[in-house]
């Protein structure tokens, strides 16, 4: 489930043509999460969608089960971006903090795993916060010269403040 390798890259220390595109798309990979994260921070629905494939998933009911809820499965780029942002823009402020990437790639697919934590500040009430640190586990596809997650689990180690107000 998680990337767990004992070394980064795979590129031949020699090669440094292959090291040099394989530090690119990692940098691509990092970047897509990165677009994610600020994109639901600034409410930015292009640089949220840029994020998705067309036909990703988002499944976040490893995490809202540890609070007892049950979000259905997100499916489609369009989906996902219209429920996530209207369920918090004018609602909920959010901040992301991505860590701890761990990347595997093969060929035109890859692998990231990585731990994010997410403030969710109401805005009528900024007492009322869930503050989550959660394990993302993402595979993503190539996307011309970028790559965009094809799949994505959010899990939640841990929790203070709230969720059920945040997310219902």
């Amino acid at each position: 489930m998680y990337v767990t390798r004992d070394h980064a890259l795979t590129a031949p220390a020699d090669d440094t043509a292959a090291a040099v595109a394989e530090l690119r798309d990692r940098a691509e990979i990092t970047d897509t999460l990165y677009r994610f994260g600020l994109g639901q921070d600034l409410k930015d629905k292009e640089l949220f969608a840029s994020a998705f494939a067309t036909d990703a998933e988002l499944d976040f009911c490893p995490a809202a089960s540890k609070w007892g809820a049950k979000p259905p499965l997100m499916s489609g780029r369009d989906t996902i971006v219209t429920t996530i942002l209207e369920m918090f823009t004018g609602r909920v402020d959010t901040t992301h903090q991505i860590t701890n990437t761990r990347i595997t790639i093969d060929g035109n697919t890859a692998r990231l795993t990585a731990l994010v934590e997410a403030q969710h500040l109401l805005i009528a009430d900024p007492a009322t916060h869930a503050l989550l640190k959660n394990p993302y586990d993402v595979d993503l596809v190539r996307d011309g010269d970028r790559w965009v997650i094809r799949r994505l689990r959010i899990d939640n180690a841990w929790y203070t403040g709230d969720p059920t107000a945040i997310f219902g």
